[in-house]
């Protein structure tokens, strides 16, 4: 049996991390221990305690318990397992837990809902994937959804400890490690409790009398743990992504991303993205914004390992594409002044009675002149001839300065 198996915690107060779920207080803990349990759906990253959660709400309620891995289950199983709950004799009830629900197609999951409709068993589900994505909206609207969130190092901390002292009671020996081990381990797991567990017991037998952080590194390395996103070495990434793609090294670019998905941070890939398009390319390609949103959202749906793919064709569209920075630029410049000047009169609404009375009037509407322009004021008096967006060098914004260049010159 796995280690992490073995010391699978019995009692939500034995769970490490999900206070926000745990905790005495905790509405989700206050549900569970009033017996009045509804279907639930799980959904977080790998190893956070989804399926320990689900186990032990079975052994609190005294429920039969029947568990099935979507990613092997067929139609049958389920159906077997549906089908012997009309010949159970007891008060209790069934919870069938369903782990990777997302590799289910709809017609698996629309064949829970008549028993859940009538009471014979209480549903618990889980996924690593967006459930608004991977499940269909009956089965959502069915069961109450929770967040299962990457443990922090400290709270991993406390199972590799355990980890350790069930390692040399098993196996009859007195191994030691120091912090510096347990640090590597927890802040290069991503979160991921199974994994932490899994790296301690690879470092415990490739020690001898103590645990070694060089091995504890390598091993951590060699087990592909995603990357503490909470470390500086998370920011790191992020910033060398960015500063690759701004630098137009589509190699480093496709570099730094694969070390993101692969670390499993599909958010953070996308929501840096998204700041780069407008960043760093903006008016140079005003469309790469748009291209790279529908790629983002195409990585969202499919979630990891597809997702790699749209993201990749983002990635390389920047990389690859002109770049400017006049936008943020001017917004940067505007906003030291924004305590300074008033608002011309010409350009204050007036849309109510009596606006010509406070001289809010003399607009020009644009539209009824040549090519919709008319000289006019728009800044307040004290900014007058003010300047904030400087063009960038770059053929789009060169041709819309030289539009602009002709038209203000007539």
């Amino acid at each position: 049996m796995p280690l992490a198996d073995f010391l699978r915690p019995k009692d939500f107060d034995d769970v490490v991390g999900q206070k926000h779920l745990l905790s005495k207080n905790a509405p989700f803990r206050r549900i569970i221990e009033s017996e009045n349990i509804p279907s639930l759906l799980f959904y977080g990253p790998p190893g956070t305690g989804k399926t320990t959660v689900a186990d032990i709400i079975a052994k609190k309620t005294g429920k039969i318990f029947h568990k099935l891995n979507a990613t092997v289950a067929s139609l049958s199983d389920v159906r077997d397992i549906l089908n012997s709950t009309d010949s159970i004799i007891t008060q209790d009830g069934v919870v069938l837990y369903i782990d990777e629900i997302q590799y289910f197609n709809k017609k698996q999951q629309q064949s829970l809902l008549e028993y859940m409709e009538d009471g014979r068993i209480t549903l618990i589900c889980s996924t690593t994937e967006n459930p608004y994505f991977c499940i269909y909206n009956a089965l959502l609207s069915r069961t109450t959804i929770f967040e299962f969130k990457s443990v922090s190092p400290e709270d991993i901390l406390i199972s590799l400890r355990r980890s350790l002292d069930a390692l040399n009671t098993q196996n009859e020996m007195n191994k030691t490690t120091s912090d510096k081990v347990l640090d590597i381990i927890s802040h290069n797991c991503g979160g991921d409790v199974r994994k932490a567990i899994g790296t301690l017991e690879n470092t415990y037998y490739a020690s001898i009398d103590v645990l070694q952080p060089e091995i504890a590194k390598e091993l951590s390395q060699r087990s592909g743990l995603r990357f503490d996103r909470d470390g500086d070495s998370h920011y790191d990434l992020l910033s060398a992504f960015q500063k690759s793609i701004r630098g137009s090294d589509a190699d480093a670019s496709i570099y730094y991303l694969a070390r993101i998905l692969e670390g499993g941070d599909l958010l953070s890939a996308c929501r840096r993205l998204m700041v780069i398009a407008s960043e760093d390319i903006g008016l140079a390609y005003p469309l790469a914004a748009v291209i790279v949103k529908s790629c983002i959202d195409s990585a969202l749906q499919l979630g990891l390992p597809e997702a790699s793919i749209p993201l990749s064709q983002a990635v390389l569209l920047l990389a690859t594409s002109p770049k400017s920075n006049s936008a943020i630029n001017a917004y940067s410049a505007a906003v030291s002044d924004i305590a300074n000047g008033e608002i011309p009169q010409c350009l204050r609404d007036t849309h109510y009675p009596g606006a010509d009375k406070l001289n809010h009037t003399g607009y020009k509407y644009p539209h009824n002149y040549p090519n919709s322009y008319i000289e006019q004021q728009y800044l307040p008096d004290t900014l007058i001839n003010k300047i904030y967006y400087v063009p960038g060098n770059n053929r789009a914004e060169d041709a819309a300065k030289e539009y602009w260049r002709k038209i203000k010159k007539n």
